[in-house]
């Protein structure tokens, strides 16, 4: 009898915990940041207890399942709505290697060592360092790879592309100017612009302010993307 008790009870922690990571969403499953990894690993912590301690009512290990979700759900929003609040609880990319050269500096930083490096690369297929243009570190632990064959082709590519090019020089990934409806200051001094440029930009477009824009970004072949707020 005790062994079917325990196995019914296995069996509701297991729905209750696949309804509570259904709720947090997808975004568990395909991305998981510090904050996610933390709350994930508390919650699973929180069910293999459960079903060790048969005498432990269930209510006192749901409580905790479902304030660590709520928590998480609350978090997500809230960075949904706020960059200050992404950079906070997810960080930002990091680039490792940047216009071919490595960030000595930023892998120090990051405690990431050569050996990881190559790891990662091979991961991603490449095998020599020198074949890399960028390798950005992302907020998950992935590294995100672009060779030179693949950054030269994209320019290639972009030269028989209709639509307005813009006459800046730029060498890089494509880069935010605005996000969430906030200008990215930093990121037009890269470019050598401001606020005042950006703003022309836009009007040329029939947009008024950046705050009617979601995201707007500038790739190396000159071209700004825009896509509006939605309402």
């Amino acid at each position: 009898m005790e062994a079917w008790s325990l196995a019914l009870r296995t069996l509701i922690i297991y729905v209750v915990m696949y309804l509570i990571m259904r709720m947090m969403g997808k975004r568990e499953i395909g991305k998981l940041s510090v904050f996610d990894l933390v709350i994930s690993i508390m919650i699973a912590e929180i069910a293999a207890i459960m079903i060790e301690d048969a005498e432990m009512p269930m209510w006192q290990g749901f409580l905790p399942m479902v304030v660590l979700a709520a928590t998480q759900i609350v978090l997500a929003l809230v960075t949904l709505k706020s960059r200050k609040a992404r950079l906070l609880f997810d960080g930002k990319p990091s680039y490792l290697i940047e216009n071919g050269k490595l960030n000595k500096e930023e892998m120090k930083k990051q405690r990431y060592s050569l050996d990881d490096l190559m790891l990662q690369l091979r991961e991603n297929k490449v095998m020599n360092v020198a074949d890399v243009e960028f390798a950005v570190l992302e907020s998950t632990g992935k590294l995100s790879v672009t060779t030179k064959e693949q950054f030269q082709q994209e320019k290639l590519d972009g030269a028989g592309v209709d639509g307005e090019r813009l006459k800046i020089r730029y060498e890089g990934l494509p880069i935010p100017l605005i996000m969430d409806g906030k200008v990215m200051n930093d990121n037009l001094a890269k470019i050598g612009q401001n606020r005042f440029w950006l703003n022309g930009e836009l009007q040329k477009r029939g947009i008024k302010s950046a705050k009617e824009v979601f995201l707007c970004t500038l790739d190396h072949r000159g071209r700004l993307f825009i896509d509006r707020q939605r309402e």
